[in-house]
């Protein structure tokens, strides 16, 4: 099957996931279409979106103004032998934290540790991002324990690990934190290996760690 029959079938997808009002593809479309930058999740949902659209999509994610210019602009789009003009770069990552109620997780979120919703999924919502500056993190709501009694405290096993430039930056993060009551597993405290650090839980045990450079 060659790449761009793949891309055929990625904006296919990307259109039945619109079709199913499937959130997190909303902020996907935004990003590539600038008619939908300035809707939310569920404008953007109930707008009308074509094939066309959702191959506007795939080719704007490839670096293409286009569908028409995704397929006749690039070899290696026809040809999957062909070597790819850089190396793949990652640009971030999510970690899911599991939280036994996804609306006490939220507000905990965004108002003791200052996120901001990105997007919330489901009737009530159980899935959703939440983001403060370059750091995002995803919750998803399940019905019973994931982990085994107090062991996530007990061996200290980190859900996130959130950076900071400076440790003048993390200690004022800290003292937020302090005064809004946020739980702390471990305050802030410079590690022998010269990290600062500090380790915080939420209300479902979730360790999510803050650390700088010493100075």
């Amino acid at each position: 099957m060659s790449n761009l029959e793949n891309l055929r079938k990625q904006a296919k997808q990307i259109l039945r996931w619109h079709r199913e009002s499937h959130y997190p593809v909303a902020a996907t479309i935004r990003a590539a279409l600038p008619r939908f930058r300035d809707l939310n999740d569920r404008e953007v949902l109930a707008a009308p979106f074509s094939l066309a659209d959702a191959q506007t999509v795939v080719a704007r994610q490839n670096g293409f103004p286009d569908w028409a210019a995704l397929k006749k602009g690039n070899p290696a789009m026809r040809d999957p032998a062909a070597p790819t003009a850089e190396a793949p770069m990652l640009s971030g990552a999510e970690p899911v934290l599991y939280v036994a109620d996804f609306s006490v997780a939220l507000a905990f979120y965004t108002q003791k540790l200052g996120f901001a919703v990105d997007f919330a999924y489901g009737e009530p919502p159980f899935f959703g991002v939440v983001m403060r500056d370059a750091a995002r993190l995803c919750l998803r709501q399940v019905a019973g324990p994931v982990f085994a009694g107090d062991i996530r405290a007990r061996e200290e096993l980190l859900s996130a690990s959130i950076t900071l430039d400076t440790a003048a930056g993390l200690k004022r993060l800290f003292l937020d934190y302090q005064t809004a009551g946020v739980p702390f597993h471990l305050p802030l405290k410079t590690q022998p290996w010269g990290a600062r650090n500090f380790i915080l839980r939420d209300p479902d045990g979730n360790l999510i760690l803050f650390a700088s450079p010493a100075d």
